[in-house]
């Protein structure tokens, strides 16, 4: 009988791959979203120069206040709004999308059409 690979050890294997071939750069930086049970976080970080040029969380004050909880679709989008918001004042409007090993679907999925609605290209 194959025994089924734990779903976080599956994920990590799939970002790994994924970071082999995904690489930010000045001009191009790359979005990452993680997520937790609770809350999800977004940067932009410039992987040429180990940098982080924008964050944002479903933990940050401005989000915090007007929703329930963070780790739902809604505060998902929130921080995609956010994060879009952040970007747009340091003049990045191109980014490439790491999903961080997490299928394209549910809370990612709507943080990433939120950016994507906000004006950045993937």
């Amino acid at each position: 009988m194959i025994k089924k690979e734990p779903k976080n050890i599956a994920r990590k294997r799939r970002h790994k791959r994924v970071r082999r071939k995904v690489m930010g750069t000045a001009e191009r930086p790359r979005l990452n979203v993680y997520r937790s049970l609770r809350h999800i976080y977004a940067q932009i970080v410039d992987d040429i120069n180990s940098h982080t040029l924008v964050s944002a969380s479903s933990l940050d004050k401005e989000i915090k206040e007007g929703i329930t909880t963070g780790g739902n679709w809604e505060a998902a989008q929130k921080v995609g709004e956010l994060l879009a918001r952040r970007a747009m004042e340091k003049n990045i409007d191109k980014v490439i999308f790491d999903r961080g090993g997490y299928h394209y679907h549910g809370r990612v999925k709507a943080l990433a059409e939120e950016v994507r609605q906000a004006g950045i290209e993937f």
